[in-house]
Parts: structure tokens; sequence; C-alpha cells
């Protein structure tokens, strides 16, 4: 089976793009002369990684039954100065809230989630180095 998107030319610097279904516009901010009518495709890449791992981790969890808790994912990257400004380094860090929240576990989740499962941590990670954290209750208690 193979991954496709779809991506339609509207005006300027902007494209519609459909995936899975879903429809919405790529653009560049106005100062570098789009109109600023969506998100510049390459922090899209943070967000599929935010997205592909933390799905991964809140599966994972589940079976584990652990839940009753809040999870944000910030993801970071350095950008080169020269062209092609790819990124240089990422850094991804796991929020978790909550109460009694076991630690083990869920740094458990979060290593299968980047080592195992995540497609699109395999696919980044050979472009540039990833750092992820986890935090619990604003207490870091991983880092790799």
């Amino acid at each position: 089976m193979a991954a496709k998107t779809k991506l339609n030319w509207i005006k300027n610097y902007a494209f519609e793009t459909e995936i899975d279904g879903f429809t919405f516009n790529l653009d560049i901010a106005e100062e570098s002369g789009g109109n600023n009518l969506g998100p510049r495709p390459k922090p899209l890449l943070l967000s599929a990684l935010s997205g592909c791992s933390g799905m991964d981790t809140v599966g994972i969890l589940r079976k584990m039954r652990v839940e009753d808790y809040k999870l944000e994912i910030n993801v970071e990257a350095d950008i080169a100065e020269d062209h092609p400004k790819v990124y240089t380094a990422i850094r991804m860090t796991f929020n978790f809230t909550g109460n009694d929240l076991p630690a083990d576990k869920i740094i458990n989740a979060v290593e299968l989630s980047i080592t195992k499962y995540c497609a699109v941590y395999a696919m980044l990670k050979a472009a540039a180095p990833i750092k992820t954290i986890i935090n619990i209750n604003e207490q870091e208690v991983w880092n790799a």
C-alpha cells in the first residue's frame, strides 16, 4: 500500500493539500511574499512527529491501563542557516500531568514509540538527531 497526497495550487505561494480525505492550505508568510493562508510545510514535519509518537504513546499506555492524565508534546527544531535550510537538531518534550502517574510505564511507552513504532521518528532521526525528554508534573524523569 502506498501513501498518497494531492496538492493543488491556489495562487501565489498557496496550495491546497488533501490527505486521507482532509483538506487544508499550505502557504508562506506575507513578509515572504505569501498570503498566510495556512501552515508552512516544514513545521508540519514536526507536527507529524509529535502526532505519530503521541498516538503510539497513548495507545501503549491504554494497553497498560494508564488513564486519567493530560499529555502535551512540544517539538522544537534548529534550522540550518544555509540552503537547503534543513532541521539540524530536534527536541521533543512529552509533558504529562496527573495524579499518581507511573513513571516506569510512561517511560516505557514513550521509549517503545520512538524506538519501535513511530515511523515519522524513524524517518526524521535519519536526517537530524532527536532528543526526547519526558516530564511528569513538571519534573524531568527521562532524557534520551
